[in-house]
């Protein structure tokens, strides 16, 4: 395990894609001055095919989040993800936008949280630095792609009049249609269902879908 650790904490290949204001700071790291060769972080990816280091770096749009889930399954196994910003994290000054998902955490397993709004550059060092540190503490005989437990593929979220995870389908069904017509809606198939995945602004929208539909069916004919 540890020559295998060593060798990949120093040969990670980040993924070469910005999203907004940090990805000028993570550009910046990148350069001469701060110079990742020292890491072996020097080769910026241009492919997900060849990365296994994901660096969402700015404000994550309800539009480009879809993008972000496929670009992440396309990636290959050991892959990690690294939030950078206040943006990433939580939305940031944008959270309460309307086209703003309020952290890529909801939709996608994160590694690392590095704050900012942008982080510096020292911020983004410190953070890869506890990204090898978790990595030098991993076991390749106990992580579930090694062991082919899990193929890591993670459901891209649906965007039509707000984005949802689709593993909430069935969530989704009971607080707009009651859990009868659920149940005839589901087909018998099993869904697997985990709530801590939506966001607090799809929550309220469903509870208010929920409010009206009960308040309309109360209506007399």
């Amino acid at each position: 395990d540890k020559a295998y650790n060593w060798s990949r904490k120093s040969s990670m290949w980040p993924l070469l894609f910005g999203l907004a204001c940090c990805a000028i700071e993570m550009i910046a790291t990148a350069a001469s001055r701060y110079d990742l060769s020292r890491f072996g972080m020097e080769v910026m990816r241009p492919s997900p095919r060849q990365s296994d280091l994901m660096i969402v770096s700015g404000t994550v749009t309800k539009k480009m989040v879809p993008a972000i889930v496929r670009i992440y399954n396309q990636m290959a196994e050991p892959r990690y993800v690294l939030s950078m910003g206040a943006c990433a994290t939580g939305g940031g000054p944008f959270k309460e936008g309307y086209n703003v998902v309020s952290g890529i955490d909801k939709y996608l397993p994160v590694d690392v949280y590095v704050p900012g709004c942008p982080p510096t550059p020292e911020a983004l060092i410190f953070g890869l630095m506890k990204l090898h540190e978790k990595v030098e503490r991993q076991s390749i005989a106990k992580v579930a792609w090694y062991r082919k437990e899990s193929s890591g593929f993670v459901p891209v979220p649906i965007l039509g009049p707000d984005i949802f995870d689709p593993r909430q389908i069935q969530l989704i069904r009971e607080n707009t249609l009651g859990e009868g017509a659920a149940s005839r809606s589901s087909g018998g198939g099993e869904v697997r269902v985990m709530p801590e995945l939506l966001s607090d602004d799809v929550k309220q929208n469903l509870e208010a879908i929920r409010t009206r539909y009960l308040a309309k069916m109360k209506q007399p004919a």
